[in-house]
């Protein structure tokens, strides 16, 4: 009996420690899921070398001051943005930055790396525009605040933020010891205090993917008065864009 019970503990054991090890070298192929671009005209198309891989950013030029940085989610094809940014916004510059193995860039995409990258972007933009309002959503909110939090953009939006994904990955992996695992963390609540500029944070009302309390979290790691938080209603995660009110809210911080 007991001999069993040592046998079938061990057969668990190992079994965990397969699934952790699964989790822990399968884990960036849960987080980016790259798209192909829909808008590759080579006229809204800039090829932007940083070490290690050539970006594809999908572009609208514009020889005005201001300039919109944008940056998407884990499954966006930031392209299919353009004719309603351009539409929308017609005295900003677009720059729609694709990740690394997203619409035709090269590399592999890595939290720091990506970072490094929007980074890069956001210099080439500054020396062309003087104002720079960057954007991101999703995934891309994590980017987005850190380049806010670095560089002098002159705001930042945040669509569907999150405090952090790890937190977010904790809750879904709850028998998995995710905090010791997880190499792509994308904590946006580090940068919040560092932030000084007019920040907004959209919010659907029936986010599925990111729980209304991780990002009232976020929030809440701003200084005061920094964020305002606005709530989209009968919006989902990926519906979001869809409402009226997505566009507005955005142009009212142009």
């Amino acid at each position: 009996m007991l001999g069993n019970m040592i046998k079938y503990g061990a057969i668990a054991l190992l079994s965990y420690a397969l699934l952790c090890t699964a989790l822990f070298f399968f884990q960036r192929s849960l987080l980016y899921f790259p798209r192909k671009r829909s808008i590759s005209d080579p006229t809204s198309t800039l090829h932007f070398k940083v070490p290690g891989a050539d970006l594809v950013i999908t572009l609208k030029e514009n020889e005005c001051p201001d300039a919109i940085l944008y940056f998407g989610g884990n499954g966006e094809d930031v392209s299919m943005n353009l004719p309603s940014f351009s539409a929308k916004f017609p005295n900003h510059a677009i720059y729609l930055m694709h990740y690394r193995s997203y619409g035709g860039s090269t590399g592999k995409p890595t939290e720091e790396l990506l970072r490094n990258d929007a980074l890069s972007l956001f210099d080439y933009i500054c020396k062309k525009h003087a104002k720079v309002v960057v954007i991101g959503r999703s995934l891309g909110s994590g980017l987005a605040i850190a380049v806010a939090a670095q560089r002098p953009a002159s705001s930042l939006i945040m669509i569907t933020p999150y405090n952090s994904i790890l937190e977010i990955a904790a809750s879904q992996f709850p028998f998995f010891p995710v905090r010791w695992l997880l190499l792509d963390k994308y904590e946006s609540w580090r940068y919040a205090p560092d932030i000084k500029i007019p920040t907004l944070l959209i919010m659907a009302e029936f986010d599925e993917v990111i729980p209304a309390s991780n990002t009232k979290k976020l929030h809440d790691a701003f200084a005061p008065g920094i964020a305002n938080l606005q709530i989209i209603p009968d919006t989902s995660h990926n519906s979001i864009s869809s409402s009226p009110a997505y566009l507005e809210l955005i142009q009212s911080m142009l």
